[in-house]
């Protein structure tokens, strides 16, 4: 994901935790939605809707187009069905990964969008795209739903998994859950824009590594896996069989994205210094710096991300 704001307000008014991915501050009256998981009434992490939006021409432009002539290629060569491919999206948010992705896919397309938050499951589908590459028709339904509770039976009929900047929210265990359910349906999986853990900001600065570090340490807290989760993702299908291909997707941030950049950075130095309160000062200073140059255009961010297609062994082929 991308990075954190400092703490949303909850539903009771008051101030939630900072999370990694979370975005910006909701402001007083707004809605914001849940990641997919049942936590803990403590572990409520939130995300803000204007965040969805503000990253979603970055999130686009990021993309590895790398990775769709061997998504086509699988696709062609499913059975064919007569209302066209299905297409789970987990944890679809605003539905970003559906504007994106339908149009670049041929074909009839039905899209089942899966979130936990039914004010962004509306949104989703209110701007879902409504024809494919060739001028087929996209169909929506919206499902509300847990990542790590799906099973085989709940993907039956599934043509692709998809998710955008879930799998550094996840567990080891989500991961697994996911890989059975992908392994055990025989579909194919795009899992986009999962954190890699490397930044780089121009112009350097001393401190870039500490926050670096100590915000990598705060995704990993509760047992998420925040910038381990590609490869705990490729381990996991490639041992249900699947045949699994990675490519990174970073974001390019410059004068024109400083909006994105400069919440980014506000939760990314957030973040770090929750989990380093010792940063305090030192991160203040820093900030009020970057901010500064982001503000004058001379900032330029690269936030690493990784793509991954699992493209598992087809149903009935013997191991």
């Amino acid at each position: 994901m991308g990075s954190s704001g400092p703490g949303e307000p909850g539903a009771d008014g008051t101030a939630g935790p900072v999370i990694a991915g979370a975005g910006p501050v909701a402001r007083p009256g707004e809605r914001a939605t849940v990641r997919l998981r049942d936590g803990d009434p403590e572990d409520a992490p939130r995300y803000a809707p204007e965040w969805l939006q503000l990253r979603e021409g970055a999130d686009a432009a990021a993309r590895a187009q790398e990775l769709l002539d061997p998504l086509r290629i699988r696709l062609a060569n499913l059975p064919r069905r007569s209302g066209g491919l299905v297409v789970h999206d987990l944890g679809c948010g605003t539905g970003s990964m559906g504007r994106w992705l339908a149009p670049r896919l041929d074909g009839a397309q039905h899209w089942i969008l899966h979130d936990r938050d039914p004010y962004l499951l509306h949104f989703a589908a209110v701007a879902s795209p409504r024809t494919a590459a060739d001028g087929s028709r996209v169909t929506v339904e919206t499902r509300r739903g847990d990542v790590a509770r799906l099973t085989p039976d709940a993907l039956t009929g599934a043509s692709l998994v998809t998710a955008s900047a879930l799998l550094d929210v996840l567990t080891r265990e989500d991961i697994e859950t996911l890989a059975d359910a992908c392994a055990g349906a025989g579909c194919p999986a795009l899992l986009t824009l999962s954190v890699a853990g490397r930044v780089e900001l121009t112009p350097k600065d001393p401190l870039d590594a500490e926050i670096t570090e100590a915000f990598n340490a705060h995704q990993r807290r509760t047992g998420l896996l925040g910038p381990d989760a590609v490869t705990v993702a490729c381990e996991a299908f490639a041992e249900r069989g699947a045949t699994v291909r990675v490519h990174a997707s970073p974001w390019r941030l410059g004068a024109g994205e400083a909006a994105l950049t400069e919440q980014w950075l506000r939760g990314w130095v957030g973040a770090a210094v929750e989990q380093r309160p010792e940063l305090g000062d030192r991160a203040e200073t820093y900030l009020d710096a970057r901010l500064a140059a982001c503000a004058a255009g001379a900032l330029r961010v690269t936030v690493h991300h990784t793509d991954l297609l699992a493209l598992p062994r087809p149903r009935g082929v013997a191991a």
